[in-house]
């Protein structure tokens, strides 16, 4: 019987498409570009919605958060939700998460209790004693917080405390005493940072797992490049931000799109009217940030992204130590995009650009996986499990919505998809988007809004004339909204096959 491959995903929170070095001369990721050569990068990869707790349920149900039921942020994925890791485990893999997980909210209620609240986060001797089962994940180690927040707690915390360090004069209030203003350098030492601690974490466990000869499927989940800008000496300082490109919007290039995008270039929007239960709206703010502010933004994201690919290193390196890189497919990708002046934008919300989007995607599995190959093939987070349940062997439930892509990343087939849909639901009804992506076009539609967005993506690839109301393209227009309703249908789950004619 032929031996199942290991399973190593690599994810980072919040990461530019265009932030691997060996597709942009100005930023340093020597490990990234390392997987680059001796893997396949995809260029079409998309994330099933721009925000990190449906995504990343996608990633580990094989659903749409449509599905799922994790449709937003502050929203759970249910425990009774099957995942690739209760499927992986039952075909004998060891499973574990060390990282960021993110698949509950910061409230708890008794219908929907979470473990990720305040003061849980920072209960220690809770997470001393919880460490899985979590999500299909037998074992888990995880962490809540971006860079300074004050979420920080969990297994993080508990390392910190084990290496006797004094980590909440790093933190901010009220957990610890750092200002939650700080910006750009942070006082936190390199060798306490979230970072290494997960890089030495997963690298126990690949020793473990080596000394057990079962397959594993391990998720190593980095919280960076997510804001806040904040990183340890030297990061802070890697990149000149006068050598950068600064990304801008273009001038009238909202003027065609919905209202709420031009209103993030005024200095006090009133976005009142986009408000339906109070929990607040991603990106519905004023984008409007100084010049000088802006080029530091950029050179402190930048060098979180080179800091973060250090220890993919390491964990790369361990891979090679314990002869783990021949029988392990490695897979590097994100949750979502990130706007750092594009379009005039900043973070992320309901502005459905390729920058938000599409996503870094570099597979390695020697032998198996073509080396050095760059594919335009349409790739999408919610294919991770059940390509990773093709390539072991495993069936792929009927509940799973996304497709196998196990032959494209072979190199045996051109594509398994032709389009990719993504979804972004931050309020019940007015803030309710969908985005299909077809090989050439782009289309975007708002819950019962007569507007949306239209774009060319081969003639207009920077997405600047928004045709939703090109009367020139009202035939291509019309041929999406079919295609869009299609994609739809064709991504209903079909859990129970038919037995009879009645």
């Amino acid at each position: 019987m032929a031996k199942k491959p290991n399973i190593l995903l690599i994810t980072s929170d919040q990461q530019h498409w265009n932030t691997i070095g060996a597709f942009n001369d100005e930023i340093s990721t020597p490990n990234l570009d390392r997987l680059v050569r001796e893997g396949t990068a995809f260029t079409r990869a998309y994330c099933p919605n721009p925000t990190c707790t449906p995504s990343r349920s996608s990633i580990i149900t094989g659903m749409y958060p449509s599905q799922h039921g994790a449709w937003a942020l502050g929203t759970k994925l249910s425990e009774d939700v099957r995942t690739v890791g209760e499927e992986l485990q039952a075909e004998g893999y060891r499973t574990a998460l060390i990282g960021k997980a993110h698949f509950q909210p910061l409230a708890s209620t008794d219908e929907h209790p979470s473990v990720e609240v305040v003061p849980l986060l920072q209960d220690l001797d809770y997470w001393r004693d919880f460490t899985g089962p979590f999500y299909g994940f037998g074992h888990a180690e995880m962490l809540r917080n971006h860079a300074h927040e004050h979420l920080v707690g969990q297994h993080y915390a508990i390392w910190m405390e084990e290496q006797g360090f004094n980590w909440k004069a790093h933190f901010a209030e009220p957990t610890g005493s750092l200002s939650y203003s700080a910006e750009h350098r942070w006082s936190l030492p390199e060798d306490y940072h979230y970072n290494a601690w997960i890089a030495e974490r997963t690298n126990a466990l690949l020793e473990r797992y080596t000394a057990d000869e079962a397959p594993f499927f391990l998720w190593a989940s980095f919280p960076d490049p997510h804001p806040p800008y904040l990183v340890s000496v030297p990061w802070d300082t890697m990149y000149d931000p006068e050598k950068l490109t600064l990304p801008e919007a273009t001038p009238g290039e909202h003027e065609a799109n919905p209202p709420h995008f031009g209103m993030t270039q005024q200095e006090r929007p009133d976005f009142s009217a986009y408000q339906e239960t109070g929990k607040g709206v991603h990106g519905l703010y004023t984008h409007r940030i100084p010049l000088e502010k802006r080029r530091k933004n950029i050179a402190v994201y930048y060098g979180m992204v080179s800091f973060m690919d250090k220890y993919v290193g390491r964990i790369l390196d361990k891979l090679d130590e314990l002869g783990l890189a021949e029988d392990t497919i490695v897979v590097y990708t994100t949750d979502h995009g990130h706007f750092f002046g594009q379009h005039g934008l900043q973070y992320k919300g309901a502005f459905h650009y390729e920058d938000l989007l599409k996503l870094p995607f570099i597979v390695r599995y020697p032998g198996n996986v073509p080396a050095g190959r760059v594919d335009s093939s349409m790739q999408s987070l919610v294919d991770l499990a059940p390509t990773f349940l093709g390539f072991s062997g495993t069936p792929v439930p009927r509940t799973m919505t996304g497709v196998d892509q196990s032959r494209v990343w072979r190199g045996e087939q051109s594509a398994a998809r032709d389009h990719v849909i993504c979804e972004n639901r931050n309020e019940p009804t007015l803030m309710h988007v969908k985005t299909y992506v077809g090989e050439r076009y782009k289309l975007t539609v708002y819950y019962e809004r007569p507007y949306g967005e239209l774009f060319d993506l081969q003639e207009d690839p920077g997405e600047i004339r928004n045709l939703w109301d090109d009367p020139g393209h009202s035939e291509v227009k019309g041929q999406l909204l079919l295609d869009f309703l299609w994609a739809e249908m064709g991504k209903e789950p079909m859990p129970m096959p038919r037995l009879h004619h009645a």
